[in-house]
C-alpha cells in the first residue's frame, strides 16, 4: 500500500524559505515520477512541480520563476521541494503525489496523495 506523508510545512514571512519533504512508504519514490501541488483558500489544486525518473527532469509552472525546486534523496525515499523568495500568493497547502506524467504542458495524472502540509506567507 502506497503511503506518503508531507511535512517541513509552516509559518515563513514573506521573501523567506520552506524545505517540504515527501516521504513514502509502501513504495520507492526514485521508480516514479513526483508531482508537487498546492491548494490555496477557496482555488483548485494546482500542480507547481513534478522530477521525472526516466531522464531525472524537473518542470515547474512558469509563475515560480525560479524560486521553487524539486530533488530527490534516494537513500531516504523522499523528494522534496525547496521554495525559496517565497510570496503571500504561495500561502496554500501543499501536496505530493505520485504521477504517471511528469512534463511540462498537459497533465499527470496523480495519485497516491499525501495528507498535505500547510504553507503559510506572511509578515
Amino acid at each position: 500500500q502506497v503511503h506518503l506523508v508531507e511535512s517541513g510545512g509552516g509559518l515563513v514571512q514573506p521573501g523567506g524559505s520552506l524545505r517540504l519533504s515527501c516521504a513514502a512508504s509502501g513504495v520507492t519514490l526514485d521508480y516514479y515520477n513526483i508531482g508537487w501541488f498546492r491548494q490555496a483558500p477557496g482555488k483548485e489544486r494546482e500542480g507547481v512541480s513534478c522530477v521525472r525518473i526516466s531522464d531525472g527532469s524537473t518542470y515547474y509552472i512558469d509563475r515560480l520563476k525560479g524560486r521553487f525546486t524539486v530533488s530527490r534523496d534516494n537513500a531516504e525515499n523522499t523528494v522534496y521541494l525547496q521554495m525559496n523568495s517565497l510570496k503571500p500568493e504561495d500561502t496554500a497547502v501543499y501536496y505530493c503525489a505520485i504521477l504517471r506524467i511528469c512534463r511540462g504542458t498537459g497533465a499527470w495524472f496523480p495519485s497516491s496523495w499525501g495528507q498535505g502540509t500547510q504553507v503559510t506567507v506572511s509578515s
